[in-house]
């Protein structure tokens, strides 16, 4: 898995989404490139953002246990997803979006993160999955990304 807190690794993900185009098509899906641009900045959000726990309620804790116990190995595990996965809900981007500014603001997520670094992050709560490893968190952003890096071919 890539080590998102690594310069070098991000520097890559950075020089992929600039190969990106807005007119890139994916190799599978229905996302426009910047529909998927703005989908990969909402794992960033949760931490990013200091507005996210206002506008995005917690799950209920019986969603949460759930989420936990059968999501959280599968999104944090070393497997990479399936094409066509499911989508959470609060994952969704449907509505157009300008493809410029959501990759400034992902590529300005992923620094983000980098600077932070791995000790930022170790035993930082999650939104649904709660406390979480600076693997976890790392195997998070780095599987997301880079699915969404190979579903647009770049």
């Amino acid at each position: 898995m890539t080590n998102i807190f690594d310069r070098a690794a991000c520097d890559d993900h950075i020089a992929r989404l600039n190969r990106l185009r807005a007119d890139t098509a994916p190799v599978w899906g229905k996302m426009t490139a910047a529909q998927m641009l703005a989908h990969c900045s909402k794992p960033y959000e949760m931490v990013c953002d200091p507005d996210y726990a206002r506008t995005h309620k917690r799950p209920p804790a019986i969603m949460r246990f759930l989420l936990k116990t059968f999501l959280k190995p599968i999104v944090v595990g070393p497997k990479p997803y399936a094409r066509n996965s499911r989508t959470a809900p609060e994952f969704i981007v449907a509505d157009a979006r300008d493809f410029t500014v959501e990759r400034t603001r992902l590529i300005g997520y992923i620094n983000q993160v980098q600077g932070w670094g791995r000790s930022h992050f170790d035993g930082k709560d999650n939104h649904s999955f709660g406390v979480m490893t600076a693997d976890e968190w790392n195997n998070l952003f780095a599987k997301h990304l880079e699915h969404h890096l190979v579903q647009f071919g770049v």
